[in-house]
């Protein structure tokens, strides 16, 4: 059990270049195949942490792979859909080059202030997640970009924000913050109550 954390991400970390394959040599005949992929990498996102909580594996190593194997994952996402989809995407660059702006920004600042790449697994961060998986099932499954693209892109920009204040108030480096406000008290000397399913 104290391996499957690790067994997890690697399978997402390996679904993410299937799901760029699929779309590159198949096209439109993959798209439900790489919904199905990208459900798979959800279910091992959600359970790697708790696992790992459960067993007590949780570390910086782990989590610090567990995010960048994120950050994979969900771009390969990006860019199978520019394959599958480039008109509809390149409509849309101005709220994606925002995303991509704000994602640079949370690296930028924390690499500046800590010298490490950031590894909140902050709560709006986890939503944001959530709303990428909804708009990418919207736009690889049924060719649509609407509420569900628009709602991604601000809760984008809402959690990046969250996260770059997590990064300002926290004292020292540390994964696994939920929100400003916990970095805020965390910066005031106070504890908190880590939870098996958040962290």
């Amino acid at each position: 059990m104290k391996k499957l954390p690790y067994l997890l991400i690697a399978i997402r970390f390996f679904i993410a270049p299937v799901i760029i394959l699929l779309s590159y040599f198949k096209g439109g005949d993959s798209r439900f195949s790489i919904l199905i992929l990208m459900y798979i990498g959800l279910l091992t996102d959600i359970f790697d942490g708790i696992i790992a909580r459960k067993t007590g594996v949780s570390s910086e190593k782990l989590r610090r792979l567990d995010s960048q194997t994120d950050l994979i994952f969900w771009l390969s996402l990006g860019v199978s859909s520019y394959i599958l989809y480039p008109e509809m995407i390149k409509n849309e660059w101005e709220g994606i080059l925002l995303i991509f702006i704000m994602e640079a920004l949370c690296y930028m600042v924390s690499l500046w202030k800590f010298g490490k790449e950031t590894c909140t697994h902050a709560f709006l961060a986890k939503m944001w997640g959530l709303s990428l998986l909804i708009a990418f099932t919207y736009l690889i499954g049924f060719q649509e970009i609407g509420w569900a693209f628009y709602i991604a892109i601000g809760l984008g920009l809402i959690s990046h924000i969250d996260v770059i204040l997590i990064i300002l108030l926290l004292p020292k480096w540390q994964y696994d913050v939920p929100s400003s406000y916990h970095a805020w008290k965390i910066r005031n000397g106070k504890r908190r109550k880590k939870t098996i399913f958040f962290n």
